[in-house]
C-alpha cells in the first residue's frame, strides 16, 4: 500500500519532499531564525499551526451557525478574565 493511500494526521507519517516557492524576504527571515538546515522543520511547524487555526475557524463558524455569534461584550469580558486585563467591550474579537 502506498503512503498516498493512508491518511495521517498533521505531524505524523513519513516525510515527503516537495518544492515550495517563497518570496526572498520570507525565506531570508526564516533562515535568520532557524539557519539553512532548519527551514523544512520550521515550515512543517508553521503548516501544522495553520491547519489548527483553519480547523478552529471551521469549528467557530459551525458553532455560530447553531448558536449565533458571540456578543462582543461577552468576548471582551472573557478575554479580560483570561489575560488579567480590563474588559474592553469595543475590542475586536
Amino acid at each position: 500500500m502506498a503512503d498516498d493511500d493512508v491518511e495521517f494526521p498533521p505531524g505524523d507519517g513519513p516525510t515527503s519532499g516537495i518544492s515550495v516557492t517563497l518570496t526572498a524576504g520570507t525565506l531570508h527571515a526564516i533562515r535568520e531564525r532557524v539557519g539553512k538546515r532548519g527551514v523544512s522543520a520550521y515550515l512543517e511547524k508553521a503548516a501544522q499551526r495553520q491547519i489548527e487555526r483553519d480547523n478552529l475557524d471551521e469549528l467557530i463558524a459551525d458553532f455560530d451557525k447553531v448558536h449565533g455569534p458571540a456578543a462582543p461584550a461577552a468576548v471582551a469580558a472573557k478575554r479580560a478574565r483570561l489575560t488579567g486585563g480590563a474588559s474592553n467591550a469595543g475590542a475586536a474579537a
